[in-house]
Parts: structure tokens; C-alpha cells; sequence
């Protein structure tokens, strides 16, 4: 089964509790816990209960949304090999704000050595990672990218950024259909990237060939889109995005106070 790009985002067209909260208040609930998950200690026992109870909480918040867990696992897998790679090289790295260290018990090539500090330290990075990464796929998973830029607009983000953020959504799955011909275009002649057969080299060059065209394909779109955008009078009167006004409900009044709760609570509680 191949998923596409439509049907990941698919998934903020549902109608649940967490969807139906304002935009504005999601936003800054999950800025709220990705500053707090961040701004723990380097190394502290504490911090992994800490860490754990908020994971909890995000898992509770995407049950209640009824999310896809195939689509949250990929959308996991795409972005957590970024961190991992840091976090991997933790163990042998001795970072200046830790004082003493102890030798773990492994002998390595090259005079190579792990210890325990690296290795909590970077268990502590990936427990971080792992509660950003969630907070940030449960947002974009229950929010439109229209409504996400429209509900940072309302909280003041300069209407330039949120100009060219709509321009990015209202382009974004354009792309991604012109990637879609160019591979079935790349099938029909027999192109296969996995082909053990066929030089890695000529393989490269294909991709090189292929993101080229692409990049060409994009300026070649957005010149003809701002063209069309001065002849219906853009540029006139200063940069105007229609953003409509909503109000806060019981609903988001609550949503907030009990994340605030929550990361409070967490804070304060005595480990």
C-alpha cells in the first residue's frame, strides 16, 4: 500500500475533541511543552519521569483525536533519524559541563571509549526528542496547514512569514504531484533506484537529473504565479491575508488551563 502526502494530511480533516480546539491554543500548548521539555537539566534522574509523564499525556491526546498509527509511526520514523545520530555519539563524547566520568566497561578500536555520563546523557537527548517529535506530529496531525497559518497570524507572527507560509501549503502537494509524474515517468523506463545491477553512479545522477528538474519546475511556477499576482493588483496596497476572528470556547479555556496543570504539576513534583 503506498501512502501519499493527501493521506497523511487527511488525517486533520477528522472531527474529534482535540481537532475542534482552537487553533491558537494548540499552538501554544505545544510550544509550552517543547520549552519544557527542553529546558530540563542535562542530566537528572528526574528527568525521565519528568519526560514520561508528558509522553503520556501527548499518547492520551492523540487517542482522543483518533489519529492513524501507521501514519504516526511514519511520520516518526521520517524525522527521528535526525536526532538519533546525535544522540548516538553521546556515549563517546566527554561534554565540558560534566565534571567526572566513568569508563564503561567496553573495549573499543582506536583507543575509543564509552561512558556512563555520554551514554545518560544521551539517553536524556532522545527522551527529548522523542516528546518534541510527539508534540509536534499531534499539532500537525489536528490542524489544517491553512488553519495553523492562519491561527499564527491571530497570535501576531508578521503577515509576511504567514504569506509565504500560505504560499508554501497552497504549492506544497502541486510539487509533490510534479515528483509523482516525474517517478512514473522514471517507471515506464525501467528506472529503479534499488536495482542492484545498474551503477550507483548513473543511479545518482538520475536523482541529480531528477531534483534539478524539479527545482527548475519550482521557479518556473512561482515566476508565473507572482507575474499573475501583479496583474490582479498585488504589491498595490501592502501585503492584506484575510484571517476570520474566532472566539475561545469553554473547550480550548479548559484544554489550556489543564495543560498548564499538567507541566506545573510536573515541575513541582517532588522525585
Amino acid at each position: 500500500m503506498e501512502i501519499t502526502l493527501t493521506d497523511i494530511e487527511r488525517e486533520s480533516y477528522k472531527n474529534s475533541p482535540v481537532h475542534r480546539l482552537d487553533g491558537r491554543v494548540k499552538i501554544l500548548a505545544i510550544i509550552a511543552i517543547i520549552v519544557f521539555a527542553v529546558s530540563l537539566p542535562r542530566i537528572e534522574e528526574s528527568n525521565f519521569v519528568r519526560l514520561f509523564s508528558i509522553e503520556i499525556y501527548l499518547i492520551l491526546l492523540i487517542l482522543l483525536a483518533r489519529l492513524n498509527p501507521l501514519y504516526l509511526f511514519i511520520r516518526f520514523i521520517a524525522v527521528l533519524p535526525f536526532g538519533l545520530a546525535m544522540v548516538l555519539i553521546q556515549p563517546f563524547v566527554r561534554q565540558p559541563f560534566i565534571d567526572t566520568f566513568t569508563i564503561y566497561p567496553i573495549y573499543l578500536p582506536l583507543g575509543i571509549t564509552m561512558t556512563y555520563e555520554g551514554i545518560y546523557f544521551g539517553l536524556t537527548l532522545l527522551a527529548k526528542y522523542i516528546v518534541c517529535i510527539t508534540a509536534i506530529i499531534l499539532l500537525s496531525s489536528t490542524m489544517k496547514m491553512n488553519d495553523m497559518v492562519a491561527s499564527a497570524r491571530r497570535l501576531g507572527v508578521p503577515k509576511e512569514i504567514t504569506l509565504l507560509l500560505s504560499m508554501m501549503v497552497r504549492y506544497l502537494f502541486v510539487f509533490w504531484i510534479v515528483l509523482k509524474r516525474i517517478r512514473v515517468a522514471q517507471k515506464t523506463r525501467l528506472f529503479d533506484i534499488w536495482n542492484k545491477s545498474t551503477p550507483r553512479k548513473w543511479i545518482l545522477e538520475q536523482i541529480g537529473y531528477t531534483i534539478g528538474s524539479l527545482l527548475i519546475r519550482s521557479y518556473e511556477q512561482g515566476e508565473r504565479t507572482y507575474i499573475s499576482m501583479l496583474c490582479r493588483g498585488y504589491g498595490n496596497d501592502g501585503i492584506n491575508i484575510y484571517i476570520h476572528k474566532n472566539k475561545l470556547r469553554i473547550t480550548d479555556i479548559a484544554f489550556s488551563l489543564l495543560t498548564a496543570t499538567i507541566l506545573i504539576t510536573t515541575i513541582l513534583l517532588p522525585l
